[in-house]
C-alpha cells in the first residue's frame, strides 16, 4: 500500500517509543536537544519563519529566505525534500545501489511528472564545481560525511546544512524535521514522520514473527575472507530491525562498548560465536559472498542462524541502499521489497 493511499491509525505509542529508544543510540540528534531539554535546532520565532538558523558539526547555519532551488550531497537528502514537494535542482548520481537512471525506484516515483534534477557524480568526492553551476538557494547535506574543507567550499556557494555529528549516522525522523525547517515545511515534516512512524507499526503488526527474535546484521568482506563487517546499534539499518520488535544479541552488545563507529570488524575464525536467532547479510555472487558461499564456507557456515536456516540478504542493492540511507521514502522501499525476507528468516528460526 503506497503511503499516500494507506490510512494514518493512531499510532501505537509502545512501538514509536521503542522507535525513539533505539534510533536514539546515533551519535547526535540532528535536531539537537539542550540540557534542559529544549530545542537548540531552530532559532527563529516560529515555524516556518525565516531566517533560521539550524546547528550540525561544523557550528550552525543561518538560512535567510525559503529556498526554493535546492542541492544535495550523498544519499537520503533528495528524498526528503522531495517527499516534502520539493524536488532539488541537483542531485548525485547514486553510483552504487542506483537504477538504471543513476537514482532509486522511490525518488523517481516521488517526482514523477516532474522534471528530474540535474545529476552529479559523487566518485571522487562532493562535486562542487557542478553544485555552484547550478546556483542553489540551499544545500542539503544532512545525511552525509561532509569534510571541514568540503563544507568551507560549498559554503561559498550557498547555506549548507551539513550532518549533526558523525558522518551518515543520523536517525531518519531527525534527518526529516531538519530538512523540514530548511525548506520550510515543518509541519508538513513533523506529518512525514509521524505516517512513517505508523508505517513501522504497520510493517510490525503484519510480521509479528519479528517481535523478540534476536538479529545480527553483517556481511562478508569480499577482500579479507577473515573479516566479517558487524553493523551496530545506531546504524541504520540495526535500528530499522530493532524498531520493528527485533532485539539485539549480546555478542552484539559487547562489540558495541566503547566505540563510536557503526560497524565493527569481526574475526571468521569466531563466527561459531555469532550467536543469534537470524542472521541478516548482503549477497553478491560477483564477490562469492551469494547465500550458497556463506553456507558452504567452512567458518561462515558455522554462524549458528546460518546453520539454522535463519539467514535473509538481498543481492538487489538498491535493498542495501533503502536499508543503509534510510529515508522515509527508502522505508517503504525497503518495507514492501525485504522486511517480508527478513519476517521468512524469523518464522524459520522460530520453527527450530
Amino acid at each position: 500500500m503506497s503511503r499516500s493511499s494507506r490510512p494514518r491509525p493512531l499510532r501505537r505509542l509502545q512501538l514509536a517509543a521503542a522507535l525513539a529508544a533505539a534510533l536514539g543510540l546515533a551519535a547526535c540528534s540532528t535536531t539537537g536537544v539542550a540540557d534542559d531539554g529544549s530545542s537548540t535546532t531552530a532559532t527563529a520565532a516560529g515555524s516556518d519563519a525565516f531566517p533560521v538558523t539550524i546547528e550540525h558539526a561544523f557550528g550552525e547555519t543561518t538560512i535567510e529566505e525559503q529556498p526554493t532551488r535546492v542541492a544535495t550531497v550523498a544519499w537520503a537528502n533528495q528524498d526528503v525534500a522531495a517527499q516534502l514537494g520539493v524536488v532539488p535542482v541537483g542531485v548525485p548520481t547514486i553510483e552504487w545501489g542506483g537504477n538504471d537512471n543513476g537514482s532509486t525506484d522511490w525518488f523517481d516515483a516521488a517526482i514523477e511528472g516532474e522534471a528530474a534534477p540535474t545529476q552529479y557524480s559523487e566518485a571522487d568526492g562532493v562535486n562542487v564545481e557542478a553544485i555552484a553551476k547550478l546556483q542553489p538557494d540551499v544545500i542539503l547535506a544532512v545525511y552525509s560525511g561532509l569534510s571541514q574543507e568540503d563544507y568551507d567550499k560549498l559554503s561559498k556557494i550557498a547555506p549548507v546544512v551539513a550532518q549533526p555529528g558523525d558522518p551518515y549516522i543520523v536517525p531518519w525522523q531527525d534527518l526529516t524535521t531538519t530538512i523540514g525547517t530548511a525548506l520550510g515545511k515543518s509541519e508538513q515534516a513533523q506529518d512525514l514522520v509521524e505516517e512513517t512512524e505508523a508505517a513501522f507499526a504497520e510493517t510490525a503488526a503484519a510480521h509479528p514473527e519479528l517481535e523478540g527474535t534476536s538479529v545480527i546484521y553483517g556481511s562478508p568482506d569480499a577482500v579479507n575472507k577473515n573479516n566479517f563487517y558487524l553493523y551496530l546499534p545506531g546504524d541504520a539499518r540495526v535500528d530499522v530491525l530493532t524498531a520493528l520488535g527485533m532485539t539485539i544479541p549480546p555478542v552484539i552488545e559487547e562489540t558495541a562498548k566503547g566505540t563510536k563507529e557503526f560497524f565493527a570488524n569481526y574475526s571468521t575464525e569466531k563466527a561459531d560465536a555469532l550467536e543469534s536467532d537470524v542472521l541478516v547479510t548482503y549477497y553478491d555472487a560477483a564477490t562469492k559472498t551469494s547465500k550458497e558461499d556463506i553456507e558452504a564456507d567452512p567458518l561462515l557456515g558455522k554462524i549458528p542462524a546460518v546453520a539454522a536456516g535463519a539467514m535473509a540478504g538481498t543481492e538487489d542493492k538498491q535493498v542495501g541502499l533503502a536499508m543503509s540511507a534510510v529515508s522515509p521514502l527508502s522505508l517503504d522501499y525497503a518495507f514492501e521489497h525485504f522486511i517480508p525476507e527478513v519476517a521468512a528468516a524469523a518464522k524459520a528460526a522460530k520453527a527450530n
